[in-house]
Parts: C-alpha cells; sequence; structure tokens
C-alpha cells in the first residue's frame, strides 16, 4: 500500500506539472510573443512552426524509447533538454531565435507525454480507474496554472511569462526523476511478429472523411488555442478573468470525460461526432458576437465538453474499432500526427493571417466556424457505424 501511495504521487505530481506547462503556453504565448512586438501574422508563423513539429516528433521518440528499451530515460531527457531550450527565452529577442527556441522546445517536450502514458499504464497494470485518477491531476495542474499565469501576466507583465514556464519545467524534470520502473523488460510489441500492413485501412473511405473531419476541426480551434487570452485581453477582461474563463472550459471537460461510457451505450460514433462539430462550430460563431459579456463567454466555454472530450473520446474510438490490434499504434500515429500537426499548423498559419492585430478577430472566428462545419457536414455523409461500450476514462 505505500508503495502505491508513492508510485500514485510521483505519477501525478509529473502529470500536474505537465499538464500545468500546457495551461501556461497554449493560452498565454501569443500574448508573450506579442510582447516582444511581433505582428500577429508573425505569431501565427511561429505557433505553424511549433506545431508541426508536431507530425514527426512524436514518432521520431517512440522509436528511439523503442530501441533503448528505456522509455523512462526518454521521459527524464525529454523535460530536461525542454528547461534547457526553454531558458534561451530569456535571452532571445529577435524573430528567428525566439521561433528556433520554441521549436526545440517544442521537439523536446513531445518526448514526455506518449511515453508517460506508457510508463502510467505499464505502473498501474492498465487500471482504468487509477489513471482517471492520475490523469485528473493534469487537469488541475492544468487549471491551477491557467488561472495563475492570466493573474501574474497581468500584474508583471508579459516577461512573467518565461519565468512560469522555467519554474514549471524545472518541477517537471525533478518529478520525473522520482518516478520508477517495475522491470527492465522490452515491450510486448518488440516480442510481437510483424506488424499488418496498415495502407487499406488508411485509404478507406470512412477513415479519409474522418481524418479531414479532424482536421478541419483542429484548423478551427487555432484561434482559440493561439489568440483567445490575446482576444479576451484586448477586450480589457482582466488575467484573473481569461484564466478562469479557460479553465472553466477544462472543467467541462473533465466532467464529460467522466460520464462518456454513458453516452457511448446510447449513441453512435457518428452521431457524437457530428454533434461535437456542429456544437464547436456554434460555439466560434458566437464567441465574437457575445465576446463583451463575461456570462455568455462563460457559457460558450462549457461547451469545451463537447468540442473536445466528446470528440476526442469518439475519435478515440473510432481508431479503436477501425485499426486492428497490430495497427493501433501506427494508426495513432497517423491520426494524431496528421490531424493534430499538419490541422493545427494550418489553422495557425490562417489565423495569423487572419487576425490583423485583432482587427480582424471576427472573420478568424468566422473562419473557424465555417472550418468546423464543413467537418459536421462531411460526417452526416459518412457511412454510420454501431459505437461500442467505451470503458476507459481519459
Amino acid at each position: 500500500m505505500v508503495f502505491f501511495n508513492q508510485m500514485f504521487v510521483r505519477l501525478s505530481s509529473t502529470y500536474f506539472f505537465y499538464f500545468a506547462l500546457l495551461g501556461l503556453i497554449s493560452p498565454y504565448l501569443a500574448i508573450f510573443l506579442d510582447g516582444q512586438g511581433f505582428t500577429s501574422r508573425q505569431v501565427g508563423e511561429i505557433l505553424a512552426i511549433i506545431t508541426a513539429t508536431k507530425i514527426v516528433a512524436p514518432s521520431l521518440w517512440a522509436m528511439l524509447a523503442d530501441k533503448t528499451a528505456k522509455p523512462l530515460l526518454i521521459i527524464q531527457l525529454g523535460a530536461l533538454l525542454a528547461l534547457i531550450s526553454f531558458s534561451f527565452l530569456y535571452w532571445f529577442t529577435l524573430y528567428w531565435p525566439i521561433t528556433f527556441c520554441l521549436a526545440l522546445f517544442t521537439l523536446f517536450w513531445t518526448a514526455i507525454l506518449p511515453q508517460l502514458e506508457v510508463h502510467t499504464l505499464n505502473s498501474i497494470k492498465h487500471s482504468s480507474k487509477i489513471y482517471a485518477r492520475v490523469r485528473l491531476w493534469g487537469s488541475l495542474g492544468f487549471i491551477v496554472l491557467a488561472v495563475v499565469a492570466g493573474e501574474a501576466m497581468s500584474a508583471l507583465g508579459y516577461q512573467a511569462f518565461t519565468t512560469l514556464g522555467v519554474i514549471t519545467l524545472a518541477c517537471l524534470f525533478i518529478s520525473t526523476l522520482f518516478l520508477t520502473s517495475r522491470k527492465s523488460t522490452k515491450s510486448v510489441q518488440q516480442r510481437a511478429s510483424k506488424p499488418a500492413a496498415i495502407f487499406n485501412k488508411i485509404v478507406n473511405g470512412r477513415f479519409i472523411c474522418f481524418f479531414i473531419a479532424g482536421l478541419l476541426l483542429q484548423v478551427s480551434f487555432a484561434p482559440y488555442y493561439g489568440f483567445f487570452a490575446l482576444f479576451l485581453r484586448d477586450l480589457q477582461y482582466s488575467g484573473l478573468a481569461v484564466g478562469l474563463l479557460i479553465s472553466l472550459g477544462v472543467v467541462a471537460e473533465v466532467i464529460a470525460f467522466i460520464y462518456m461510457g454513458k453516452l457511448f451505450k446510447y449513441f453512435s460514433l457518428n452521431s457524437l461526432l457530428v454533434f461535437s462539430l456542429a456544437i464547436t462550430s456554434l460555439r466560434w460563431y458566437l464567441i465574437p458576437v457575445v465576446a463583451d459579456s463575461v456570462i455568455w463567454l462563460a457559457i460558450i466555454q462549457l461547451s469545451h465538453a463537447a468540442s473536445f472530450a466528446v470528440y476526442h473520446s469518439a475519435s478515440m474510438q473510432f481508431i479503436s474499432s477501425h485499426f486492428t490490434k497490430t495497427q493501433q499504434s501506427r494508426g495513432q500515429g497517423i491520426y494524431l500526427g496528421g490531424v493534430y500537426g499538419v490541422g493545427g499548423a494550418i489553422g495557425a498559419y490562417i489565423t495569423g493571417m487572419l487576425w490583423l492585430d485583432g482587427q480582424g478577430a471576427s472573420n478568424t472566428f468566422i473562419m473557424a466556424g465555417t472550418s468546423a462545419l464543413i467537418g459536421s457536414i462531411i460526417m452526416v455523409f459518412t457511412k454510420n457505424k454501431k459505437s461500442s461500450t467505451f470503458s476507459t476514462t481519459t
């Protein structure tokens, strides 16, 4: 029992600091870059470049982890190198040095989560109940730093961004040093037979539609992930209000994850995907219309439960049912790299072009709403398939 409690604390603290950093980077990186004097187009370009690293980086780190059979070492190395590369922001002020620094940081940071997930699932013997409790601390970390960073940057200026990032990364690195492996054995995948061909599953019409819809969804999320905090700041919202509004979406997301199992019992995958995309489209269309009302913004933020939690759960279930067991890792890699990497990068670049230092905010959110709407329409006309029960809370 003592060992389990220690293991739970160590895993939970690592998730807490990893996602706490996301609670800083996702909402406030644009504010930091804006404070450096960059135009919205330059901000969009930087976000697109660092997002593009997600296309190949996870696969490269996964191959390294498989070759060394030491995922824990990859986690620790990734955290240390991410800390070092992020620290360079103290000295860099020009466009290309900052872009290179952030791209390097992202390259190392992306090494952590996939291997942490593998390490955690092996440590808890694939218990979905324990995993949900551990993963919950990640969401709490995001909420805490999103609120703290909003207030800190409001009071101390954009420079607080770098200090908060360095402190969080240092805590993350220290927490990884306390992680311990049960056994130094090679994974089952390394002993498995030759994997089945995956090409036919990728060129399947239903998967292509699903992939395109997911890519369009990530394009639509770019104004929110990259510029939403900047948008609220320009509307004179306080740093605390910005942090609370962003955190509210994460709270809604966590609650939705808890009840996803019940939704899968009553609705098909296609229905859930169409619903998520449609709600997300409405969300982006409404934001510039009701932006002056904190109450309406708070209500809209609750729709993040559908925009992220429902869609993510349904998409993971789609991949699980579409690919065989020996194809799962590659299927996940293709989906995450293509949808999140390519879609996120395209969305960030388009957003930077349209934002026009805030003057084009409404048009940018209209673009986002239209992108999600097209994705919803594509899924409406995609061949349906009965959903199976989704039992793992993530």
